[in-house]
């Protein structure tokens, strides 16, 4: 019997309008009700994984920042990090200025930014929906460098680097690899995200990389919190669909990906569900717990 189910967000559980449908909602209270653990795993900042893990009834721990930190939700604390040291973040922002890329910093709160654009774009949209409680917190600053040297904050998840120009954005990855102490995500695909404008929709499009410091993964994350609720490996469900599930699905008991995910986590799935419009998660909830 499975004990525990890791479920990623983005691409996941949220559909492409950033939403848990009703009947997923249902599906997962359902999972809970049986005394299998349900936890978020995901690249989000804490406040924005908060209120998707209250709606969705999951009242104990979650995974943010890709695995940077693990999130006691009952107290209300941090109780697993690795974060990525400030330094190492100034020599990234450096590279990025240099080369005219877009970039973000998450923090354990917030996500730093100089523009509403890609992935914070995004967020942005989501939070029109939903009320200031729910609201993923973003911080648009002029001087990002200058804000990072000069804050007190030290608790730095993740950078992500954008940028819709293939060529530029390989060209960025190159230098980016080369930095020791971090991680770098080897993302291959675009992102593709609709938002919802009125009766209108629109596709933001982007090449992306999300850094982290060195063992920063959802599956590192996983199995200490697994080790700490005694359970085993084999008692683990991960469901995703990107590079950042790879660990956790390859490593889990049974490593279920969405119809339509990353080519590279399709290959080592035990299980492939229905995509996150048609509640692929709900489905493989249904079959499997």
């Amino acid at each position: 019997m499975y004990k525990l189910v890791a479920i990623d967000l983005d691409g996941t559980l949220l559909n492409q309008y950033g939403i848990v449908t009703d009947n997923t909602k249902n599906v997962v209270q359902k999972t809970i009700k049986k005394g299998i653990h349900v936890i978020l795993a995901s690249g989000r900042p804490i406040d924005s994984m908060k209120a998707i893990a209250k709606e969705i009834g999951s009242k104990n721990y979650f995974i943010a920042g890709n695995g940077a930190i693990i999130y006691d939700i009952q107290k209300d604390e941090i109780i697993y990090n690795n974060f990525l040291p400030k330094e190492k973040i100034l020599e990234i922002i450096k590279i990025c200025d240099e080369n005219s890329i877009s970039y973000n910093v998450y923090t354990d709160k917030t996500i730093i930014a100089n523009a509403l654009k890609y992935n914070v774009l995004y967020y942005q949209k989501e939070n029109l929906k939903k009320e200031e409680s729910k609201k993923t917190k973003i911080s648009i600053v002029e001087n990002i460098y200058e804000y990072v040297k000069n804050t007190k904050e030290n608790k730095f998840l993740k950078m992500t680097i954008c940028d819709e120009n293939k060529t530029v954005f390989q060209s960025i990855m190159r230098k980016l690899k080369k930095i020791v102490g971090i991680e770098v995500l080897d993302v291959s695909h675009m992102s593709r995200k609709t938002i919802k404008q009125g009766t209108e929709e629109y596709m933001i499009e982007y090449y992306y990389t999300e850094i982290t410091a060195q063992n920063v993964d959802k599956w590192n994350a996983l199995e200490y919190l697994i080790e700490k609720l005694n359970i085993k490996k084999e008692e683990l469900i991960a469901i995703g669909d990107n590079i950042n599930d790879k660990k956790m699905i390859e490593n889990a008991g049974l490593g279920i990906v969405m119809q339509g995910s990353t080519p590279e986590v399709i290959k080592i799935a035990d299980y492939i569900t229905k995509t996150n419009n048609d509640e692929g998660v709900a489905k493989a909830l249904e079959k499997f717990c």
